[in-house]
């Protein structure tokens, strides 16, 4: 038998995110076989451990919170894989999320429901750079289509505020933003303040704000009122992976200090964004006649019917608002339901075919890759492994 390598592990078991990090490498564990885990449930921002001093091992996978945690780490002289991001100099590869299409998703997500104006909420800036990389990323792609965009500015300087002192300001930034507008926020943390904030500035969600935020930690989206939307992220596959990536160095491997970008499963929807942002009845009309019925074979004829509009004067009207034609949005429609039977079903791609309303796999496996670039095959096999 091979010696037992000795990992420790410095994920907090205080959050969602953590622990489903750890639920993949625990998976890692179970089917390798090939480590003895040290490890101490504790909180995110707790200082460096004291047992970390005298613990004799081979390898570290840690989320990473300051200088301190950072020293204690790395004198270590070990293996390390790094799970937080917040410093970036760090001499240690670093696996996490890829905040360019967790903004993309949050954009499209927002801009499919025909909103113009755009906001973004989060901590202060410099707290944390990977937030500060989800809001430039959002603010560049409303910015390129020439929408109104604002984002909520925490107080300059070092001065914290309570909780209830910015639930207050960021009530007064709701209330002055045009409407409808859709806010994306950094993660479901604020998600859940953006939604408090609302409520005390007496605005209407999703109607007049809808909120989309990141991590879809089922606690949080589920304690907002109405419930949250948010971007599932798949902490547990980054979890696997990292454990993967270890195993590689601790068996002598070099690894690049590149950092690896896992992307996001994609978006789940609730009650905070359901809500198309238009005054335009027939555009709603056939809107939601689309996202009820896409997979059921419906054409364009069927939604012009459904309307009761000519096609000649419905097609601009629908595009105009979505920013796609009436056929665009059903195929739209039918490949987000694609990817929700790849990542959260086993079903034969055949049968998801069918399912989704396409009458040739071939033809599903045509426009998928369109749209995602990837096969339907390569898809499963990257949000599942």
């Amino acid at each position: 038998m091979p010696k037992l390598r000795q990992v420790a592990l410095l994920i907090e078991t205080s959050r969602a995110y953590g622990r489903s990090l750890l639920r993949g490498v625990s998976r890692y564990n179970r089917e390798q076989g090939r480590w003895s885990v040290y490890f101490r449930p504790h909180g995110l921002g707790d200082p460096p451990p004291p047992w970390l001093r005298r613990w004799k091992g081979d390898g570290i996978l840690a989320r990473i919170g300051d200088r301190r945690v950072a020293d204690a780490v790395l004198d270590a002289g070990v293996a390390v894989v790094e799970l937080r991001g917040v410093l970036s100099d760090l001499p240690v590869p670093f696996i996490g999320v890829d905040n360019q299409m967790v903004a993309q998703l949050a954009f499209d997500h927002l801009r499919d429901r025909g909103f113009r104006h755009f906001a973004f909420c989060s901590m202060p800036r410099g707290d944390y750079p990977i937030m500060d990389e989800r809001c430039d990323n959002f603010r560049a792609l409303v910015q390129s289509q020439g929408f109104f965009f604002s984002q909520f500015k925490h107080p300059a300087g070092h001065r914290r505020l309570s909780w209830q002192q910015e639930q207050s300001q960021i009530a007064r930034w709701i209330a002055k933003l045009p409407k409808p507008v859709g806010v994306a926020a950094c993660n479901d943390d604020y998600g859940l303040q953006v939604l408090d904030a609302c409520r005390r500035a007496e605005v209407l969600v999703p109607d007049e704000v809808a909120v989309i935020a990141v991590d879809n930690d089922d606690y949080l989206c589920g304690l907002a009122i109405p419930p949250l939307t948010s971007i599932d992220v798949i902490p547990e596959r980054i979890g696997y992976e990292a454990a993967a990536l270890l195993d590689r160095m601790m068996d002598g491997e070099s690894v690049s200090l590149d950092p690896i970008l896992m992307p996001p499963r994609g978006v789940v929807t609730r009650q905070s964004t359901d809500v198309l942002a238009t005054d335009d009845e027939a555009v709603a009309r056939a809107v939601h006649y689309i996202r009820q019925h896409a997979c059921d074979r419906i054409g364009v004829a069927d939604v012009v019917r459904q309307v009761r509009l000519s096609r000649t004067a419905l097609e601009p009207r629908v595009k105009a608002v979505v920013g796609r034609s009436i056929y665009q949005e059903i195929q739209r429609v039918q490949i987000e339901q694609v990817r929700e039977l790849l990542a959260e079903t086993e079903l034969p791609i055949k049968q998801v075919a069918v399912r989704c309303g396409f009458s040739y796999v071939q033809y599903m496996t045509r426009a998928f890759r369109e749209a995602t670039g990837q096969t339907p095959a390569q898809y499963r096999k990257n949000v599942t492994k």
